[in-house]
């Protein structure tokens, strides 16, 4: 099975739930997964040959979290180009707000310069339609575990 890490950006703490019921399921699947609650550069750079997942919130103007925020600088600063690393993206936003799901979105396109590889499509989860992103992130999560090997 798979290595996994899974990186967390979140700042109410709804990414972290949605994050750790993704460890709960990738683990019943098999796979060896390890969830990060302020990733580092160091521990990002150990799943470029395996699988990472990103479970973001957004803030402010579709802002990330400080949670996840220099993770991100550091990739884009450090890292460049990575076509080995495999990855999928859990957006959490609120459509209210003029940049639904930016975060998400910021790391997805970052790892999509960088040549990644993204497994499955990105998933948006709307907090005005889903008060408990986790009824929303398990089905995906579930169908995302059965992609990677």
């Amino acid at each position: 099975m798979a290595q996994v890490g899974i990186f967390v950006g979140t700042v109410y703490g709804n990414a972290l739930m949605a994050a750790e019921e993704a460890e709960n399921i990738l683990k019943a699947q098999g796979h060896e997964v390890k969830l990060f609650e302020e990733g580092t550069l160091e521990e990002w750079q150990f799943y470029r040959n395996h699988y990472a997942l990103i479970v973001t919130s957004t803030t402010g103007q579709g802002d990330l979290p400080d949670s996840i925020a220099p993770l991100f600088r550091a990739v884009k600063d450090d890292v460049g180009y990575q076509p080995e690393l495999r990855y999928g993206v859990i957006a959490l936003g609120d459509s209210s707000y003029t940049h639904f799901c930016g975060a998400g979105h910021q790391f997805d396109e970052l790892l999509q310069e960088q040549k990644a590889t993204r497994i499955g499509e990105l998933l948006e989860v709307d907090a005005q339609v889903d008060a408990e992103p986790e009824v929303v992130t398990g089905p995906w999560v579930e169908k995302w575990g059965q992609l990677i090997k």
